[in-house]
């Protein structure tokens, strides 16, 4: 590999000066799916067509990045009994905190709507 001195650094340029870093839009929507549906409270829903079981589904989001900032919208299903806005609370700290250190991004808006409130699932033994 032939590299040209116009794409080269200058000795002792720092490592994060040496060029840029882009996260997709779809690696920050996965990011924050993952931190939520592993937080305390949320749950993930069983999908049935039919009677028959189709697997499960957790939170979905959708995300607009600025250049160090995103705009988060995720909507979630949360475990019942449980105080809403304390479960919503500790989802949007864990997203946030995760988001930062992950990806360096900064969230500036954090919009939830929770879809379902479901008991805890129950063991069945047959």
């Amino acid at each position: 590999m032939t590299i040209t001195p116009e794409l080269s650094a200058a000795p002792g340029t720092e490592p994060a000066e040496r060029g840029r870093l882009d996260i997709s839009s779809t690696v920050l929507r996965k990011i924050v799916e993952h931190v939520a549906d592993a937080a305390p409270g949320t749950l993930r829903a069983q999908r049935k067509v039919a009677g028959l079981e189709l697997g499960s589904s957790g939170s979905s989001a959708k995300v607009a990045v600025g250049a160090d900032v995103v705009d988060i919208r995720l909507e979630l299903a949360l475990r019942y009994p449980g105080s809403i806005p304390d479960q919503v609370a500790k989802v949007r700290t864990r997203v946030t905190d995760e988001v930062l250190r992950l990806t360096g991004h900064q969230v500036r808006v954090f919009d939830v709507t929770v879809s379902g409130l479901r008991p805890e699932p129950v063991a069945r033994l047959l």
